[in-house]
């Protein structure tokens, strides 16, 4: 925590933490088996499912260092846009700012491709408020299809206007201010990673324990 805190490198870790190399190593390790993962998806692990859930996605700068990757930039989730080197965060947050699905793609991802599988990946949801990126008629089809009622407004270059409810998507906010206390940790803002699953894995371990614990 010390290290996604402050952003400083696994060897300047302080030594009351014990050997730097081993509390990396510990770290991929466990990012390797998806623990990491885990501990977010049972922190995360709805009681009651929500009703109302807002969907966005959020840019994270690639680093330099992040290059270099095994499989290269796209198989370690780094895409090229006028912002430069980047990955991209996608996410469901309920009422109260709480993470409950996170994917990581390369930040050239759109975001209505990436949305029908967040939205698979959490049950019970009934109302749907996402921006003018998620604006698809295929989109909003599988939404009906489930239940759920979309409040997303529509683009400004559609023939016909989509009327969405206003009033809820003012609480389309919560999704930001998510984003906003995830990025507190210097080592989410930027990412320093080579592999994707140890960057999401800084990811998970951020979300359980700013939001779930």
């Amino acid at each position: 925590m010390h290290v996604l805190k402050s952003g400083c490198r696994w060897v300047d870790c302080p030594p009351e933490y014990g050997p730097a190399k081993t509390v990396y190593n510990r770290f991929n390790r466990w990012s390797a088996q998806g623990i990491w993962q885990s501990i977010f998806e049972a922190a995360a692990e709805p009681a009651e499912p929500p009703a109302r859930m807002a969907l966005d996605s959020t840019h994270v700068k690639a680093h330099r260092c992040a290059g270099g990757g095994k499989g290269g930039a796209s198989e370690q989730a780094i895409g090229i846009t006028k912002g430069g080197r980047n990955s991209k965060i996608h996410g469901l947050v309920d009422k109260l700012c709480r993470p409950w699905v996170l994917i990581l793609t390369p930040g050239n991802t759109a975001d209505c491709t990436v949305g029908p599988a967040c939205v698979s990946l959490l049950d019970g949801i009934a109302e749907l408020l996402g921006d003018k990126a998620y604006d698809s008629n295929s989109f909003r089809k599988s939404l009906r299809k489930d239940g759920i009622k979309p409040v997303i407004p529509g683009r400004s270059n559609r023939k016909k206007r989509i009327r969405h409810d206003k009033q809820a998507y003012k609480d389309r906010n919560v999704i930001e201010r998510c984003y906003c206390r995830l990025k507190d940790f210097r080592r989410i803002a930027t990412r320093y990673d080579k592999l994707a699953r140890n960057y999401f894995s800084a990811l998970c371990l951020v979300a359980a324990v700013a939001f779930w614990l």
